[in-house]
């Protein structure tokens, strides 16, 4: 047995009209559910990836002396090197510039998301985005500079934050390439 739908009521809290609260059944809801899901992904994304950022960070800077190396795999070094600017060094001398640019990115970012929160998996490069550009900023905010701490042989340090930034940048390119979901592609009239 369904429960009984509640009665609309307007803002005054009086009771509406039985032909207008017809009309308001069968508008249903206001806002699609799916899109409700999409933003609680992004969040859900966008915590797990600063904290585990934020995590191995802390971590590299208790247990590793700045500048040493410990060897971790073969082809793979742990180091604690500090980045004052973003990958390969660049606007080392200009933090306000990066602060701003890496904002005003975030800002499109999620003007594009609402957009099109709609496209399957949008929330995925969205959250991994989010989440590594805030970290990166967070530690360049409060500290001064970027942590890095993963060494590969012809490459920069890099960190978490900077995978997820990557990974963000290669799924929302995917995603652009894919389109609309095909729910909507193929919705009638």
């Amino acid at each position: 047995m369904a429960a009984p739908v509640p009665r609309p009521r307007t803002m005054s809290g009086d009771a509406l009209q039985p032909a207008a609260r017809e009309a308001y059944l069968r508008a249903g809801p206001l806002v699609d559910p799916s899109v409700g899901r999409a933003w609680y992904r992004v969040a859900l994304v966008t915590v797990s990836v600063l904290a585990l950022d934020q995590a191995t960070k802390a971590l590299v800077r208790s247990s590793i002396d700045a500048g040493s190396r410990h060897r971790f795999l073969p082809a793979i070094d742990l180091v604690n090197v500090r980045n004052r600017g973003i990958a390969f060094g660049l606007f080392t001398e200009n933090a306000t510039l990066l602060t701003v640019l890496t904002l005003a990115a975030l800002c499109l970012l999620i003007v594009y998301f609402a957009r099109h929160s709609d496209r399957a998996l949008a929330w995925l490069p969205t959250g991994l985005l989010l989440g590594g550009a805030l970290g990166n900023m967070f530690d360049r905010l409060y500290r001064g500079a970027v942590t890095d701490f993963i060494d590969l042989p012809l490459w920069p340090s890099f960190n978490v934050a900077d995978m997820a930034i990557t990974l963000g940048v290669l799924s929302l390119l995917y995603v652009i390439e894919q389109g609309p979901s095909t729910q909507r592609r193929h919705a009638g009239p």
